[in-house]
């Protein structure tokens, strides 16, 4: 029934009958979803240990007869996101579908697939970000450049690697610039190289972006950074696929597909002579805009869930249900942040809360952010560095004081951590109470 179900669907499914097979199969490609029958030779516990081990972020159920305590606890730790209990009913597989595998005939966006394996996977159906996924996958197939619109943690990036992947690029390579990290100078070595003494510490000669993405496709993350002289050569680029390397005079030509981002109104910019228009009828071969997370609120319980999955094996927290009023406060969020801003909250949530239900009882200053809507932009980011600050003394006390640690249950570098530890011991933050605390933690 499983794979009837699937086929339903469009969903190609494929049966390992042994732990060697699983590994095999899992190796020759990409999956949307790993279902773990506790009948497998070499026991379906151990097949979630090594999916979750390889793809953290890939779902994974287990299958058998009802689970004893034991077996379910042992398989919430290992990081399985569900259970399916014999037999089997079509309408629970369907329900299981829906959330963990949301796409297919839900009129929900899915990611690319080639050859039946799932790449990419932008969790979603509201009609809006479907439209945005299916324009993106139309247009992968040919080599028209591509710019991505949308406000700031919509998922820009997420779409770009699908462009990639579900074109005839796919396995050539996949490069990334972030146009606003640098200066224009250091921009312009990163992406067109430089020879041999073509500037002060220029020791070697370094092969930039563009080469290096040759055969495949270039992210102009944030183009909108970039200066004029940078933008005249970035069109010659596109205009004739060749440059020179700085300090070089050899001409370099290239193949490259070129997918860009930005989160400001790059046409009102082109056309108040703040970004060349040339450039921007180049870049916008086709331009395809993400919505806000505003403007879809639909998608918001598939996101929680999604999240709530990703971060439950290092939170250590095996969710069952989410706090109808949490949602309720969700749902009436602007979410500024967009679903960035969703990922940090439930995984906060999930740091500081415990048992099976999701909620913000444990952490009532998000309650205060999320329902506050008064006030400036400059005091909404004293309230945000507030609530940062709290994340980290928790995150520390959770890892007995061990940065590195801390760090990585932040998802931050140990480096990041170090310097927002040394930039809050400097200035003190207001507690969940209103009361002036300062920053203590270990040097």
């Amino acid at each position: 029934m499983l794979l009837e179900v699937l086929a339903a669907r469009g969903i190609r499914g494929t049966v390992a009958r042994d732990l060697k097979t699983a590994d095999e199969r899992f190796e020759q490609g990409r999956w949307d979803l790993v279902i773990a029958d506790l009948d497998v030779p070499g026991g379906g516990l151990e097949v979630v240990r090594r999916v979750k081990a390889r793809e953290p972020e890939l779902p994974v159920v287990m299958l058998g007869t009802e689970p004893g305590v034991e077996t379910t606890v042992r398989a919430m730790r290992e990081g399985c996101d569900d259970f399916l209990v014999k037999p089997l009913e079509r309408p629970v597989i369907e329900h299981l579908l829906d959330r963990l595998v949301p796409n297919h005939s839900v009129a929900t966006a899915e990611a690319a697939e080639i050859d039946g394996r799932c790449l990419y996977r932008i969790v979603g159906r509201s009609p809006n970000l479907h439209r945005a996924v299916a324009l993106a996958k139309k247009v992968a197939s040919t080599s028209v450049p591509v710019l991505i619109c949308g406000e700031s943690g919509t998922g820009k990036e997420l779409l770009a690697h699908l462009v990639h992947h579900a074109s005839r690029r796919s396995l050539g390579p996949y490069m990334r610039v972030n146009c606003a990290a640098v200066s224009e100078t250091l921009l312009e070595s990163e992406l067109f190289g430089h020879e041999r003494g073509a500037f002060t510490g220029a020791i070697v000669q370094r092969k930039g972006r563009f080469e290096l993405a040759h055969g495949g496709t270039l992210l102009l993350d944030e183009v909108t950074e970039t200066g004029p002289r940078l933008q005249a050569e970035l069109l010659r680029v596109l205009e004739h696929q060749d440059f020179e390397r700085l300090g070089g005079s050899q001409q370099i030509s290239v193949n490259v597909r070129v997918v860009s981002t930005t989160n400001r109104d790059l046409a009102a910019m082109a056309k108040a002579g703040q970004f060349r228009t040339d450039l921007y009828w180049r870049l916008a071969g086709v331009r395809i805009h993400i919505p806000p997370l505003r403007h879809r609120k639909e998608d918001i319980p598939l996101l929680v869930w999604h999240f709530v999955n990703r971060f439950a094996r290092e939170t250590q927290r095996a969710v069952a249900q989410l706090d109808p009023e949490m949602m309720e406060l969700f749902y009436g969020c602007d979410w500024p942040g967009n679903v960035r801003q969703l990922r940090n909250v439930v995984r906060t949530a999930l740091i500081f809360g415990s048992g099976e239900v999701l909620s913000l009882a444990e952490a009532p200053w998000l309650q205060v952010e999320l329902a506050r809507t008064d006030g400036g932009s400059e005091a909404r980011s004293l309230r945000l560095r507030d609530v940062e600050r709290r994340t980290i003394l928790e995150a520390l006390r959770i890892t007995d004081s061990h940065q590195a640690k801390a760090a990585e249950l932040l998802g931050i570098t140990d480096r990041t951590l170090r310097e927002k530890l040394r930039r809050y011991r400097r200035e003190p933050y207001r507690d969940e109470t209103g009361e002036k605390q300062w920053l203590k933690a270990p040097a």
